[in-house]
């Protein structure tokens, strides 16, 4: 089977047990937990038993110690996640609103992952893989820019594919070069995994199919739009296929977009139909919000085809 790898962020999230506004007064919390966009993605990448691997750094701390033991248990190879001897393994406070959305502190730059860079155990995790998937949210750093391009490029070289899941937070795109980053790495990918408006950061059309169109032509081969409870979307050159969610209570939104990314590439890899494909991954979203925690929702495949079977002809 083909090797998937990733590069960026490894995190500990800490979320407020209510619901309110903020962190200005003192609140129950819950955690640590396993986190960091990537990080879940890979996680749900280890568990349906694909061969992947992470480039990223941690602290050297109890944070850095529990997400690499995590990932490592879930079939991970973490022998490129490097540990840093002063800098602490980044954070990230999450408190909900009443309204659904989410308040967030983060330490990310500023923390190991700001230090994340090309080692030799990055460079041989590169050259062992077959596809590399970049993550927007990783793209915080020259440093990390510079990283992702030389992967990309190796990875190419050797006859390899990239997927692009753009998961940018709108406070990110004012970063100096980050839209130049963002489109270096859509300009090179064959799978290209936004969710709902994310897709007119590169097109000019303002109606989605022309703007999936858009994105096809500059030479993607193949799109797949998030679209949460409303399920997702497939678009090629030959076919424009829609799959519907399924119904469930959310617990915790977190992670089940990095989840679903990851079971539906997955199942691309394995040369598997579009439609299959698209029901596996939608069941791997849906089964990540009935945990709290972003990591605790991540699935194997029997999990997976177990779900879909009890949860047949239930859909949004």
């Amino acid at each position: 089977m083909k090797k998937i790898i990733t590069i960026g962020e490894i995190v500990v999230e800490i979320m407020a047990a209510d619901f309110g506004f903020g962190f200005r007064e003192a609140i129950t919390l819950v955690g640590p937990f396993a986190s960091g966009a990537p990080a879940i993605f890979i996680d749900q990448v280890a568990k349906l038993g694909q061969p992947c691997g992470m480039i990223s750094c941690v602290g050297e701390d109890d944070f850095g110690q529990l997400n690499i033991e995590r990932l490592g248990r879930d079939g991970v190879d973490v022998s490129a996640i490097d540990i840093h001897p002063t800098l602490p393994t980044g954070s990230a406070f999450v408190r909900y609103r009443p309204d659904g959305n989410r308040d967030f502190i983060f330490n990310i730059k500023h923390s190991a992952c700001g230090a994340i860079g090309l080692t030799a155990s990055g460079e041989a995790l590169i050259d062992s893989a077959d596809h590399l998937h970049v993550m927007g949210s990783s793209l915080f750093s020259d440093g990390i820019v510079g990283l992702i391009r030389t992967a990309i490029d190796r990875v190419k070289a050797k006859g390899g594919t990239v997927s692009f899941d753009p998961n940018i937070r709108k406070e990110m795109l004012d970063l100096p070069g980050m839209r130049e980053a963002l489109v270096h790495v859509l300009e090179h990918a064959d799978l290209f995994l936004p969710s709902g408006s994310e897709i007119f950061l590169f097109a000019k059309a303002t109606e989605e199919g022309a703007a999936i169109a858009e994105i096809l032509d500059r030479g993607v081969k193949a799109v797949v739009v998030k679209r949460g409870a409303g399920g997702a979307s497939f678009h090629s050159a030959s076919a424009d296929i829609l799959v519907p969610a399924f119904e469930v209570t959310e617990i915790d939104p977190t992670g089940a977009g990095d989840s679903f990314g990851a079971a539906f590439l997955t199942c691309w890899l394995r040369d598997m139909a579009p439609d299959a494909a698209l029901r596996i991954a939608n069941a791997s979203g849906a089964r990540a919000v009935l945990a709290k925690g972003p990591m605790e929702g991540t699935s194997t495949m029997s999990e997976i085809q177990a779900f879909i079977s009890s949860n047949a002809g239930v859909s949004a």
